[in-house]
């Protein structure tokens, strides 16, 4: 097979599992491996297995009957519909259900993922990768379909706006937990178009820090947030997953206390006391505060020595010194962070939630903490400490001359300047420019470009460790020595993708809310702050698209019907931006220097007056963005009314069906006969007669009811009505 074609097929295939034995004797490895090819083939699984990279094997799997799969897709579909995600049930027959619902790549994938990993109690082999008894199981992957991936980078690069289509196509290929982080970006990148053309013409007319800009943009950061309440509405319909989170993925890890009986389904339910995990989760405070605090350590003393180098010190090398806070950060806060990181997992891992939606959720909140602090703290303590504060801070800044003492040529060039010292108005729009774009296109070069020379790297690196090892005469035999020529290339491609990174969508979406959050925080420091960002997007989305084709392994297509916790996030910071936007239209109103032209002249009542009527304003307006969107309708809502009325209509004319075999009164009154005449009377003197009886037998049928009637009408006397008539 040529590369070109081992490019085209997948040989069907449908994951690869990495089993990697380098720290397991040959004993062990072998027996595991048995036990895992095993567990693998009881769940209907076919198996094949080749040579891998450094001390490993790939295991390839597809399924050995199609029909085994139809029936877990259809368990799958029936379980949606017993727990509200689905309106109707599917058709009892089986094929009859997947020819009326087809299934789409994704959904099969993640049906056989879920095969492979699920507990053995649920249907599964109950494989955990690098977890118990499955720890040398390095990774499970499904192959890359770079047919597919070419035709989709090409659409992409030559289309300015994603339709409803494409953001379809995603789905059926990646699953709905990734089509929605595009489709997140995509309406965030279409709002942007606003505020990018609204803020060009603010930096324009209204200049910096514009009470006018700063109204539009807490409206434009309200109206988003709860539109994209609405638009995950309406996908989640779309996908037929709204509702997907109630069937929650349950974690191997959680440790329940004790077993009890739902009363509503009657299922054996696990668990675990809330007061316990109350007790840990207010470990929370102390591990927000703490964060803060050695963050905001850090950061402050960087800051303080940017300061103290651009603003006080005066030698040699001033310009290249003023980077040494940089580099302190560059190579100290990835350290801290990532301490702060393991010990919000391990917190988390200690709450012990039942599901992982919950743990992930917990998860989220604490490195959304930890994010916040890192990237707007910076900002904030130029805001609202340099200029309020910094004629009294600055010239007591002496402390840290330490920190370039070496290449000062006296003790002036140290000294901090006791008057005469002025704030730098620029400052804080220095930095905003810097986050907003500079670390935009940093962080997009580091995305791109770094896993790309990584790889590269990587490949060098093997190919050079090779070449010295065959020249000492102990170069181990190749991975493809005993390759099938007609498998050759693709077995290659397989082994190249193995080594690939996992892709996880909830750093790109922390990376979208981050960038939101300083649209909505900073945006009136510098009102082109929105044409940065929509110049950004458009390249984010395309970069994200080949990141995942290219530089990352084909993501698991996991359901969801929201962004998750970022959600809440998204809340947050439009709240926090309604406090900061205000805060700084006061303070900066005069060309950056304050209400009064000085900023220590800045009043502390008023600048409190002004954040708290900016709240208030900010709470009335979203309840009426509320109640507003709330009435508009979309397609998917009148989709999910229509499929309701269509299950209420089936089961009501099938009912109604069943009323046909019910016999329908006469359309004509019973003949009144000789015959029938003596019936009644036989009748009537077999049963004790009662005045009801006689009541309701004296006349038969509607046309002898009308016949009495009709003589009774003609006997009436009309005359005394016509008279009464004539009175009146």
């Amino acid at each position: 097979m040529a590369k070109s074609q081992a490019l085209q097929t997948n040989l069907d295939v449908d994951y690869v599992v990495v089993y990697r034995f380098v720290k397991t004797d040959k004993a062990s490895a072998i027996a595991k491996f048995e036990k895992l090819v095993e567990a693998l083939a009881s769940v209907g699984l076919q198996t094949e297995v080749r040579n891998g990279e450094n001390h490993s094997v790939l295991l390839f799997l597809r399924v050995a009957s199609e029909e085994h799969l139809f029936g877990e897709v259809y368990r799958s579909r029936v379980r949606d519909w017993i727990h509200g995600v689905r309106v109707a049930a599917p058709p009892k027959e089986t094929r009859e259900a997947l020819e009326a619902e087809p299934l789409y790549e994704a959904e099969r994938l993640r049906i056989i993922y879920q095969l492979i990993t699920n507990p053995v109690s649920e249907g599964g082999a109950g494989i955990t990768p690098k977890e118990g008894e499955w720890e040398d199981v390095e990774s499970i992957f499904a192959l890359h379909d770079h047919a597919y991936n070419k035709d989709w980078i090409k659409k992409w690069s030559t289309s300015y706006f994603l339709t409803t289509e494409d953001l379809d196509d995603i789905r059926n290929r990646l699953g709905e937990k990734i089509a929605f982080y595009f489709a997140f970006t995509q309406s965030y990148f279409t709002f942007l178009i606003f505020p990018a053309v609204f803020g060009a013409s603010a930096w324009l007319l209204l200049g910096h820090f514009s009470p006018i800009y700063g109204i539009v943009s807490a409206i434009w950061c309200t109206v988003f947030t709860e539109w994209w309440k609405h638009q995950e509405t309406d996908l989640g319909v779309r996908w037929s997953v709204r509702g997907v989170s109630k069937i929650e993925q349950k974690r191997k890890d959680f440790r329940h206390e004790k077993e009890v009986t739902d009363p509503v389904t009657g299922e054996t339910i696990r668990i675990f006391p809330a007061t316990k995990r109350l007790r840990v989760q207010a470990l929370q405070i102390p591990f927000a505060i703490a964060a803060a605090t050695m963050l905001g350590t850090l950061i402050a003393t960087c800051f303080g020595i940017e300061v103290f180098i651009s603003e006080i010190y005066n030698g040699p090398l001033k310009t290249v010194l003023v980077f040494l806070p940089t580099i302190i950060l560059t190579v100290f806060m990835p350290i801290l962070t990532g301490i702060l990181t393991n010990f919000a997992t391990q917190l988390t891992h200690a709450e012990n939630y039942e599901t992982q939606g919950a743990y992930e959720k917990s998860l989220t909140q604490k490195i959304f903490v930890l994010n916040v602090i890192t990237s707007y703290l910076p900002i904030f303590l130029t805001a609202f400490v340099y200029v309020p504060f910094g004629n009294i801070i600055v010239p007591h800044l002496d402390i840290f001359s330490l920190t370039v003492r070496p290449f000062a040529e006296n003790e002036k060039q140290l000294q901090s300047p006791k008057e005469g010292f002025s704030i730098n108005p620029d400052r804080l729009r220095k930095q905003v420019i810097y986050f907003t774009v500079t670390a935009q296109v940093v962080n997009l070069g580091m995305e791109l470009i770094v896993p790309y020379l990584k790889r590269k790297g990587f490949a060098k690196y093997k190919e050079f460790q090779s070449d010295r090892e065959a020249k000492n005469g102990g170069n181990p035999p190749s991975p493809d020595a005993n390759d099938p020529p007609e498998d050759a290339a693709f077995l290659q491609r397989v082994r190249q993708e193995a080594e690939l990174d996992v892709y996880d969508v909830t750093t790109d979406l922390r990376e979208m809310v981050m960038q939101f959050g300083y649209l909505s925080l900073f945006s009136v420091v510098w009102p082109l702050t929105a044409v940065s960002f929509v110049i950004n997007d458009w390249l984010e989305l395309r970069a994200d698209a080949i990141k995942i084709c290219v530089e990352m392994q084909r993501p698991t297509p996991w359901r969801a019907d929201t962004i998750g916790p970022w959600l809440d996030s998204l809340s947050f910071l439009t709240w926090l931006g309604s406090l900061t936007t205000s805060a700084l239209v006061y303070l900066f109103s005069n060309d950056g220097l304050g209400p009064d032209g000085h900023p220590a002249n800045i009043k502390g009542w008023a600048l409190l007056l002004t954040i708290l009527l900016s709240e208030h304003a900010f709470f009335v307006f979203r309840w009426g963005i509320r109640v507003a969107i709330s009435k508009l309708d979309s397609p998917g809502l009148q989709k999910e009314r229509r499929d309701r009325y269509l299950v209420r209509k089936q089961y009501f004319d099938e009912n109604l069906s069943q009323l046909e075999k019910v016999p329908k009164m006469a359309e004509k009154g019973d003949e009144i006969t000789r015959a029938s005449l003596e019936e009644d009377a036989r009748q009537s003197s077999l049963h004790k007669s009662t005045p009801l009886t006689k009541f309701w037998g004296r006349q038969k049928g509607w046309k002898e009811t009308a016949s009495v009637g009709r003589n009774l009408i003609e006997k009436a006397d009309f005359s005394n009505k016509t008279e009464s008539k004539k009175e009146l």
